[in-house]
C-alpha cells in the first residue's frame, strides 16, 4: 500500500492508503476533516473544492495519492487564530447561503478565484464559480459576497490565501 506524507490545513500527516482512495474520503474518513461534503461524486457539483497548494480542485476527483508531498486547504483550515477569512466572513454578512450545503466548495473556489483575479467583475465572477453548483440561491448573494471579499481584501490588507493557527503547526503520524 503506498505511503502519502501530506500537509492538511497546516498539519503534517503520514498514512498508507489504498491506490483508488479518493481525496475528499481520505480528508473525512481518515483526518475527520467533515467539512468537505460529498455532494455527487462525480466532481459535477463542486461542494467538495479544497485547494491543492493553492488552487481549487474538485477532492472527488483527486486520488489521495496525487497529493503526496502537496500542501490541501479545507475549509476547516481557512481563517488565523479563531478569526474567519475573509471569504467566510463575506459569504456570512452577505447571507450567501441557505442550507449551507454548497458552501465549503464555493468559498475554496472563490479564494482560488481571487487569489487569480482580486478586483473580478460580476461575469468573471460568475464564470469562475461555474464549476460550482447551488440549489438553493440564486447566486445573487454568492456573488456580492465575493465582491465584499475582494473588496475587503483589497482595502483592509486581506490575503486571498489560507490561514494556519499556531496550534495546527504540529505533524501527525
Amino acid at each position: 500500500m503506498p505511503r502519502i506524507k501530506v500537509e492538511v490545513d497546516g498539519v503534517t500527516y503520514e498514512d498508507d492508503v489504498e491506490p483508488r482512495l479518493l481525496l475528499v474520503h481520505y480528508l473525512r474518513e481518515r483526518l475527520g476533516k467533515v467539512g468537505t461534503p460529498i455532494g455527487c461524486d462525480t466532481s459535477n457539483c463542486g461542494a467538495c473544492t479544497v485547494l491543492l497548494d493553492g488552487t481549487s480542485v474538485k477532492s472527488c476527483s483527486v486520488l489521495a495519492v496525487q497529493a503526496d508531498d502537496h500542501e490541501i486547504t479545507t475549509i476547516e483550515g481557512l481563517g488565523i487564530a479563531g478569526k474567519l477569512h475573509p471569504m467566510q466572513r463575506a459569504f456570512h454578512e452577505e447571507h450567501a447561503l441557505q442550507c449551507g450545503f454548497c458552501t465549503p466548495g464555493m468559498i475554496m473556489a472563490s479564494i482560488d478565484l481571487l487569489r487569480e483575479n482580486a478586483d473580478p467583475s460580476e461575469d468573471e465572477i460568475r464564470e469562475g464559480l461555474e464549476g460550482n453548483l447551488c440549489r438553493c440561491t440564486g447566486y445573487q448573494n454568492i456573488v456580492r459576497a465575493v465582491r465584499h471579499a475582494a473588496d475587503d481584501m483589497r482595502h483592509n490588507g486581506g490575503t486571498a490565501s489560507a490561514g494556519h493557527s499556531a496550534a495546527q503547526e504540529a505533524t501527525h503520524e
